[in-house]
């Protein structure tokens, strides 16, 4: 299966990067999954070489081009692997996901201020933490702030539905 990029997408085609982001999350969390590779996507390190798992899974499942942006696609593949069996939920926004398991503020002002590798490092430690709280999230949110070429947009809606969900839930 073959999808356009998301860097080469324009905004109004944000559809195919959700349609993208269900398949990678429905392929990587199913039963037939070979569980060694997804434990090995789990523990990929998007500063280093990615394994072979990673390789077989990107020539399969991720678009044309995806070598041009390889630490950004690591780090969304390792992200939902490591918050498999059920890493992906549409119905709940990465915003809402954290500020409902206690996501600090400052961790969320280092991930949305974050670039490059400290973005990958520290959206992978998000991950761990929903994985730990048993969380999951709409992908989508994570992978327009990894993979948009200008991810303002992303920022904003995660820390919106991040606030939004604080003032519900504030005494």
């Amino acid at each position: 299966m073959t999808h356009p990029a998301s860097a080469d997408l324009p905004e109004t085609l944000s559809t195919s990067l959700a349609s993208l982001v269900r398949h990678l999350a429905s392929t990587i969390a199913a039963e037939h999954f070979p569980t060694g590779d997804r434990a090995a996507l789990r523990r990929l390190n998007p500063d280093a070489m990615p394994n072979l798992a990673f390789y077989r899974f990107a020539f399969r499942h991720l678009p044309q081009n995806w070598e041009s942006r390889r630490a950004a696609w690591t780090a969304l593949v390792a992200g939902i692997a490591l918050m498999c069996p059920k890493p992906h939920r549409p119905d709940r926004s990465a915003g809402l996901a954290l500020a409902e398991t206690g996501y600090s503020e400052k961790r969320l002002e280092r991930l949305l201020a974050a670039e490059g590798d400290t973005l990958h490092t520290l959206l992978l430690r998000a991950a761990r933490f929903l994985a730990a709280k048993n969380e999951a999230c709409n992908w989508v949110d994570f992978a327009h702030l990894l993979l948009d070429t200008n991810p303002e947009n992303a920022r904003l809606k995660i820390a919106r539905d991040y606030y939004r969900n604080l003032r519900e839930n504030a005494p």
